[in-house]
């Protein structure tokens, strides 16, 4: 294939029933070789680059790019090798770990709302507002701690809601320019066993790792639940699901790398055209430079 694949195939469509069970953890290699997918990578993120020049300057859109996942399944090294070559200043990465109390003193959408993206910039969500229906979902003790009025038991009805204001406020985003895609890596829980041993085994990935993450192994069948859930109720039309095989590094970057490219083409970005008074004020600027007043 060497780099050549159809997005599609990895898009949740809306209201289609997810059960990540049929949805593959590693596909043939998109590259024929590790030289061949650095060079396909590259070609990437140098067009990636010189459309994010054009997309500051246009200033019409924000752009949205959620990243959720199982632990070890390579968030933080697709966002940096994906995204390595972003003019810094026009790109955010926010991620999301354990709300603060002034946050649990708010809705759950409140600390997300807080750092969106403007206008003519990226925001990149590590973990996001999703947290909410996913490991809290799994682990119900977190929703009852926060104290919600109805939630001292949380139902189905709960998480429903939840999706519907998620719904509603991607489709306010989408409605005022921000344009979302979301992805969700999806690794096997072998995958997972010989990551965690490689961070047991190599001193500089020792911080990475704790007893907590083998504690969370117990429940993985209790997450495909919750992602297969939440995949199914909030993948739209304008804010998408994608569901990337992550067992292979190297082809889930290209994947979501393709699929961020094809965004951005999609976007008819231009650079600002001068109109007749600003043409005339840079005219008057040229003589003003050319020593011509």
């Amino acid at each position: 294939m060497d780099g050549a694949f159809d997005a599609a195939q990895f898009r949740v469509l809306p209201s289609q029933r997810v059960d990540l069970s049929q949805y593959p953890t590693r596909i043939p290699p998109l590259y024929a070789s590790s030289s061949r997918y650095h060079a396909i990578l590259r070609q990437h993120v140098s067009e990636l680059s010189e459309l994010q020049q054009v997309f500051y300057a246009d200033n019409r859109f924000a752009v949205l790019l959620i990243f959720q996942a199982m632990d070890a399944a390579g968030k933080d090294s697709c966002i940096r090798h994906v995204m390595t070559g972003i003019n810094p200043q026009g790109c955010r990465v926010h991620s999301f770990r354990h709300p603060s109390i002034e946050e649990y003193e708010h809705d759950f959408l409140w600390r997300s709302n807080a750092v969106l993206p403007e206008r003519g910039h990226i925001g990149i969500f590590n973990r996001s507002y999703y947290e909410e229906v996913l490991i809290a979902r799994v682990h119900p003790e977190i929703i009852v701690s926060e104290a919600i009025t109805g939630a001292e038991t949380p139902s189905e009805e709960l998480w429903q809601g939840r999706y519907r204001s998620i719904n509603d406020m991607e489709r306010h985003l989408t409605l005022n320019g921000t344009k979302i895609v979301k992805f969700f890596l999806h690794l096997s829980p072998d995958e997972q066993r010989k990551r965690f041993l490689q961070r047991i085994d190599r001193p500089d990935k020792n911080w990475k790792f704790s007893m907590a993450d083998i504690e969370e192994r117990r429940f993985w069948d209790d997450y495909m639940h919750a992602y297969a859930s939440c995949l199914s109720t909030t993948a739209s039309e304008n804010a998408p699901w994608y569901i990337v095989p992550a067992d292979d590094r190297k082809s889930a970057r290209l994947i979501v790398s393709s699929i961020i490219l094809e965004l951005f083409r999609s976007m008819d970005l231009q650079y600002p055209k001068a109109g007749p008074l600003r043409a005339k004020e840079l005219k008057a600027c040229r003589r003003s430079l050319s020593g011509k007043v």
